[in-house]
């Protein structure tokens, strides 16, 4: 999963020591954009990725790529939403391939697909005994 949102605090890192080595978690409070008239929070977990909380900047906008799981200790159910991935979102938008072009279709004859026509110059027809074109060089009316 993903979303956009705003640093809103970086809240102080924890380390500690386990069988594996030692770690650090850091906590992150983003506001997260919303269709909603009220502002959401969201409490982001970082396990070992400090290099990754040092970049943040608070009040500054990010896409971050998040895992949600759920497990349970004791009869009680603790949910734990951890980043792996940040990306500023002003690099983001400059990083995006470009959106393939709609593919034609001739509204005229349907079933006809293809790349959009070329602009041609529209054919004028000439009749026998009409007056001649006036030269485009002259502009004056008489």
């Amino acid at each position: 999963m993903e979303f956009e949102g705003t640093v809103f605090r970086i809240m102080p890192a924890t380390s500690g020591q386990s069988a594996r080595g030692p770690w650090q978690r850091q906590e992150v409070i983003f506001d997260m954009k919303s269709q909603s008239q009220y502002p959401r929070k969201i409490c982001v977990t970082f396990f070992n990725k400090a290099e990754e909380v040092a970049r943040l900047t608070v009040g500054a906008e990010y896409t971050v790529s998040i895992d949600v799981e759920s497990r349970e200790y004791n009869g009680k159910w603790y949910t734990d939403v951890r980043a792996w991935k940040v990306e500023n979102g002003d690099t983001r938008a400059e990083g995006a391939a470009p959106a393939p072009a709609p593919e034609y279709v001739n509204p005229i004859v349907p079933g006809t697909a293809g790349s959009a026509p070329s602009f041609v110059e529209p054919v004028i027809p000439q009749f026998p005994g009409a007056a001649a074109a006036p030269n485009p060089t002259d502009d004056l009316p008489f």
